[in-house]
């Protein structure tokens, strides 16, 4: 019912700055929040950000306050995730997702981009 289409990963420095947008399609007014998850290897997958479609209001974990920002293009039904001051612990697959509502738990969410490499060099 809903597709998720990421782009703009790629190979940076640390310090850098990289946008990663994810284009949705399909059924898209059934869904209420859109988030961005990232795993790296050997690791769970861990919540990013998320945003409130309707309301835009945004959350973000610990480790990316500051320097990560999620927004939204409600005309182009696109979310980004602008991120700046890159660690090379940010390298990961990057995931934009839909659900019901925003949530920090990739469980609640019902539908999955393909998935975006962001690599940070040291």
């Amino acid at each position: 019912q809903v597709q998720l289409v990421e782009s703009g990963g790629g190979l940076v420095q640390a310090g850098g700055s990289l946008r990663l947008s994810c284009a949705a399609s399909g059924r898209t007014f059934s869904r209420n929040a859109m988030g961005w998850f990232r795993q790296a290897p050997g690791k769970e997958r861990e919540f990013v950000a998320t945003i409130n479609w309707s309301t835009g209001r945004t959350y973000y974990t610990n480790s990316v306050k500051g320097r990560f920002t999620i927004s939204r293009d409600n005309a182009k039904n696109t979310v980004y995730l602008q991120m700046n001051s890159l660690k090379p612990e940010d390298t990961a697959v990057y995931y934009c997702a839909a659900g019901p509502g925003p949530s920090q738990s990739p469980r609640t969410y019902d539908y999955w981009g393909q998935g975006t490499q962001v690599t940070v060099s040291s």
